[in-house]
Order: structure tokens, then C-alpha cells, then sequence
């Protein structure tokens, strides 16, 4: 008795592409193709690039950006950023020996109530005792309070991924003590506002691998240190 052969289903043929852009702060760039049967499935989907796919400037092939996917029109994908951060590589060839250096991890809320963890990294020109890392580290929490409490969630990533806010946390800080580098190593998008149409955001949404259930409000803690990862 000869055995029924089962039709083997070709899921690519099922699937369509879906073109993944930038938000309008990163200029609405298509930055990968993404195939899926159902579009539903591309919600909350991170995509990875770097500032120099972007930009095409090469001193920013080490920054590392993280896009995550929150609305689908037709085949296109839209996105916030969700996280960015320095390579690794990047990362270490800023240590030096005899240098000291200093992290600061903060946490604000900007003025469209995105709430976002700010990683902050400084080298000095050679060692420094507690005291000049304390008030740098004063300094830097100042700066991304000020910054977060004026600006919106889009401002804040551009200051923060194309270098003004790193920027301004060194012309103020390297009146503590020489420094050789400062800037923001990392960010992180921890929740959002969920927009029902043409209302005001209601409630926010915590930001994970993918989208998930509103969440009741996060008490918005003060932007002071936290131990550094």
C-alpha cells in the first residue's frame, strides 16, 4: 500500500518584503528589508545599523543604532530608536593606562514623556582622586536633567547619539579636571506614551524585544547616579 505524500508548503512564498525606515530624526532612511507572512509580527522587531549607514561619515562606523519597529503602512516599516550604543572595540581604545575613568548612569523623562536611561563615559588626562570623579559625575547628572526636562524624545537622541550632549557635559566638566574624552556610551528607551489617535498619550508602554501590554506609570525617578554597569 503506497503511503500519501504530504505537499510540502513553501513559507517564502507566503512572505512578503517589508521595507524598515529610520524615524524622521534619522532622515527616514531605508535601512533593511525584512520578509514576513503576517505584518503584525513586525511590531516590536529590532533592527541593528550604524550612524555611518546613516550618515556616510566614516568617524561614525563605531556608534551602533537599535530601531524598533511600532507601525506598518503598506510595505514600509516605521521606527523609533530604541537603544544606541559605542562598539566594543570603540570602547576600549579609549582606556589608557594612568588614565581614570568615570561612568555615569542616569534616568529622565523627556517632555513627550519618554522615559530614557542615559549612559555617560568620561577618560581624564591621567589619574584623579574621588572627589574631581564625584563632582564629574555631578555634572553629568545636571546636564541630562536639563536636557530631558527641555527637550523632546527625538531632540534628546540627536543630542545624544551625534555627540552635543557628550559635548556639553565636557565643556563643563573639564573645569573639575583635565579630560581626554567624554560622551554618551549608551542609551536606552525603558517606556513611551501610547497615542490613541488625536488624543493626548494615556498611559505608557514599557520597551522590551517587543511591544507589550500598557503599563500603569512609572514613577519617574530623579536623574542621580546609579552604580555603573
Amino acid at each position: 500500500m503506497s503511503k500519501t505524500t504530504k505537499k510540502v508548503r513553501d513559507k517564502w512564498r507566503t512572505k512578503e518584503w517589508y521595507s524598515v525606515f529610520t524615524p524622521s530624526y534619522f532622515g527616514e532612511q531605508n535601512v533593511a528589508g525584512i520578509p514576513c507572512e503576517d505584518p503584525k509580527k513586525l511590531i516590536g522587531r529590532v533592527v541593528e545599523t550604524t550612524l555611518y549607514d546613516i550618515t556616510n561619515d566614516f568617524s561614525h562606523q563605531s556608534i551602533k543604532l537599535y530601531f524598533l519597529v511600532t507601525s506598518i503602512t503598506g510595505d514600509r516599516a516605521d521606527t523609533i530608536l530604541k537603544s544606541h550604543e559605542y562598539s566594543t572595540d570603540y570602547l576600549r581604545s579609549l582606556v589608557r593606562r594612568g588614565s581614570t575613568r568615570i561612568d555615569g548612569i542616569f534616568t529622565g523623562r523627556t517632555v513627550d514623556s519618554y522615559l530614557t536611561r542615559v549612559y555617560i563615559v568620561g577618560f581624564s588626562h591621567g589619574r584623579i582622586n574621588g572627589s574631581q570623579e564625584h563632582g564629574i559625575r555631578q555634572v553629568m547628572g545636571k546636564i541630562v536633567a536639563e536636557k530631558a526636562s527641555k527637550l523632546t524624545y527625538s531632540q534628546l537622541c540627536h543630542e545624544m547619539v551625534l555627540g552635543k550632549m557628550g559635548s556639553d557635559v565636557y565643556n563643563e566638566a573639564k573645569k573639575v579636571c583635565p579630560l581626554r574624552h567624554i560622551g554618551v556610551r549608551k542609551s536606552k528607551l525603558l517606556s513611551m506614551p501610547l497615542t490613541l489617535g488625536e488624543d493626548e498619550p494615556k498611559t505608557k508602554t514599557k520597551v522590551g524585544p517587543e511591544i507589550v501590554a500598557p503599563s500603569p506609570e512609572i514613577e519617574d525617578p530623579m536623574p542621580t547616579p546609579e552604580p555603573a554597569a
